[in-house]
């Protein structure tokens, strides 16, 4: 048996601590503040006070004196009463003075007292820490001594890196926190974006480099590369050429044109593979084994790739399948970036029919997008050839029109200053679009304002038989006539006698249509008067929050439901106002009767409601370019963004309570949005 007496032995130490009778160390701190202490204790416990105690001459009354000009008197009195009695009261302790204490017990290696700190702010601090971002990212990494915290900042850069790229203070970054950054496979910034403010850091740490690189010389080009040398990720793998041979055709064919080295030995140089993926390809190649738990999904997505250039047909055509049948809601959040990929290597086609199938849907994921000029002429043809491409056939020429100019740069930008040649070079470039365009299905007035002013680009038949089209649709033409495409109107389903939402009971509705009538008492579960009718839903229309304007776009009266990942928690908001997705900036709703709950659920015992307090900030509509972003958002600061995460506190106050005790974002399992709709009898 063994017996504590930990309670007694802090109290006599504290005690101790306040003996000023017997002391052989003072310690004086910011504004000349002094602090007594022994310093048997203080080596005992710090190994920092260890080393600076040896060093120091003691005066002529034997006291050795210690001076910490940057640390406060607030700091050292809890660091003291931490080293003697093991006791830190944080209670009324403002966040500020916790990192800072985070900071200096790292600094007399108290890495207990360190850690338990670094722990509390990320699991009790979050906001702050986001808060204050900058300051906090630019100091853990420069301490190098906080690695949760230093993923903790990671998490968030990767989802937001504009937070620290575009930061005034960028340049001054640690070349660890940099590094740290470009190792991350996650980190959401085109890599000619990464490559560029590498390039950018890197220069501004050698102010002797010229700023015109036009007078650079060799010396130059050394110096920023000695600069960057730790961001070269280089790793070697060995490996048996007759078994690469053997199970890759593509490392068949690069073995027979390596010449190699005085050891009889070849080297292969892949610099666009990460050590990861090519580690699971090696174990694949020798060992037909894939083992993909705890794998994130872009890396099983980078997988396949890399899988496909090394042309292991069985293992990319293996991992295209599970891609879609086990992480679609990934491939919907990511959708352009997998779009573009899938079709410039055009060996995906089981990839390629599920992203052309949302695109017919919502064809303004692509046509719309900020690159659907850089689209491939492969991936625009098999939309055109789509039946079921629902947008109208005057805005498919259009874009058609758009797409081939992009794609020649020396086309004059006034259409009255084209030649001939000009209009050659277009068709050239259409040549295998234009036979997919339903030119008879286009308006009189449309062919006339939109497809005559490109008629040279057209067969002179076509141009021929439509005019005569126009005139007699009965007549024979000699041009083949495709079929009118399907587009279908969206309409809402029937409530069928299924559940009608994945997250919510009849009992959570009958709930949400009291408060929508503002009543006292709750409807009953069996007859409550209006009908739910789900319009989206995450888990099976992705989680893009593009997606979620487009096909909100118009409907009033919505309830969103947000399903809390690793809770029982059921957040929400209702709002009676028309979606409306075409504004060009953000702009604020004005209502009286929007507002935001939480449902009870599980360990949640009871549902919280929480109506807008100012009617004027009721609910934020983002402007076209944020809607790819951002998705719902209720009085400025409870959104939906495009990471399966919520934005969440409650600074502004547009609403009367908080409705979670967690004041901060969260992740999503999943969400819904309905159409609330006064049941017909």
């Amino acid at each position: 048996m063994v017996l504590n007496f930990f309670d007694k032995l802090s109290q006599n130490f504290t005690e101790l601590l306040n003996d000023k009778d017997d002391y052989n160390v003072i310690i004086k701190v910011k504004n000349e503040k002094t602090f007594t202490a022994h310093s048997n204790i203080l080596k005992c416990r710090s190994p920092r006070f260890r080393k600076e105690l040896e060093d120091v001459i003691p005066n002529e009354n034997n006291v050795k004196e210690i001076i910490k000009p940057n640390i406060s008197n607030e700091i050292f009195n809890i660091i003291l009463k931490y080293i003697y009695g093991g006791i830190v009261n944080l209670e009324n302790v403002e966040t500020r003075i916790i990192f800072d204490l985070m900071l200096a017990a790292n600094e007399f290696e108290l890495v207990e007292l360190s850690k338990k700190l670094e722990t509390l702010l990320i699991e009790t601090k979050a906001p702050w820490l986001r808060t204050h971002f900058s300051l906090v990212y630019h100091i853990v990494f420069d301490k190098q001594n906080f690695k949760d915290l230093e993923n903790f900042c990671n998490d968030i850069v990767v989802k937001y890196p504009n937070l620290i790229f575009d930061s005034s203070d960028f340049i001054s970054l640690s070349e660890s926190a940099l590094v740290s950054l470009l190792k991350r496979d996650d980190l959401q910034m085109e890599e000619t974006k990464i490559w560029e403010y590498t390039i950018k850091w890197g220069i501004a740490q050698n102010s002797t480099l010229p700023i015109n690189l036009e007078e650079w010389v060799k010396e130059n080009f050394l110096t920023l590369k000695t600069t960057l040398q730790q961001f070269k990720n280089e790793k070697t793998f060995t490996a048996h050429s007759n078994i690469l041979k053997c199970r890759s055709p593509r490392f068949r064919k690069e073995l027979e044109d390596v010449i190699p080295n005085e050891n009889n030995v070849k080297e292969i140089i892949k610099p666009n593979i990460s050590n990861e993926i090519f580690n699971i390809i090696l174990k694949y190649i020798y060992g037909g084994i894939v083992n993909l738990e705890n794998v994130e999904t872009r890396i099983i997505f980078d997988l396949m790739l890399a899988a496909n250039e090394f042309e292991l047909v069985e293992l990319s055509k293996k991992l295209e399948t599970l891609l879609i049948e086990t992480k679609a809601p990934w491939l919907r959040t990511h959708f352009s970036l997998v779009y573009h990929i899938v079709f410039d290597k055009q060996n995906f086609k089981d990839l390629e029919n599920f992203c052309n199938d949302i695109v017919v849907k919502y064809p303004n994921l692509i046509f719309d997008s900020s690159d659907f000029i850089s689209l491939s002429e492969s991936a625009l043809v098999s939309l055109l050839k789509r039946d079921d491409l629902q947008m109208e056939e005057t805005k498919i020429w259009e874009y058609t029109i758009k797409w081939g100019i992009a794609q020649n740069s020396t086309l004059p930008i006034n259409l009255e200053e084209w030649v001939k040649e000009n209009f050659l070079t277009l068709k050239t470039t259409l040549q295998q679009c234009l036979p997919y365009i339903r030119y008879f299905h286009i308006s009189g007035k449309d062919i006339l304002d939109k497809v005559e002013p490109y008629k040279k680009i057209l067969d002179k038949q076509l141009w021929k038989d439509l005019m005569q089209y126009s005139l007699d649709p009965e007549r024979p033409t000699k041009s083949v006539i495709l079929p009118a495409r399907s587009n279908p109107v969206p309409e809402l389903p029937a409530r069928t006698k299924e559940p009608f939402s994945t997250i919510i009971s009849d009992e959570h509705a009958a709930e949400i249509s009291s408060w929508i009538d503002r009543n006292t008492t709750n409807y009953s579960s069996t007859n409550y008067p209006y009908e739910f009718q789900l319009i989206f839903q995450a888990s099976r229309d992705g989680f893009n929050v593009q997606t979620i304007w487009n096909m909100c776009h118009g409907h009033a009266g919505t309830v969103i439901i947000i399903k809390v990942a690793n809770t029982d928690e059921i957040l929400g908001g209702y709002n009676p106002l028309m979606w409306d997705n075409t504004h060009n900036g953000g702009v604020y709703m004005n209502t009286n009767d929007s507002f935001i709950f939480s449902l009870k659920n599980g360990n949640i015992q009871n549902s919280i409601l929480s109506r807008v307090k100012n009617p004027a900030h009721a609910v934020y509509y983002y402007g076209k370019e944020s809607q790819k972003s951002y998705g719902p958002n209720f009085g400025g600061w409870f959104c939906i963004t495009g990471n399966e995460q919520c934005l969440y506190n409650n600074d502004n106050g547009n609403y009367e309570k908080d409705i979670r005790a967690n004041l901060r974002n969260f992740d999503i399992a999943n969400y819904e949005v309905f159409k609330v709709k006064k049941k017909t009898a």
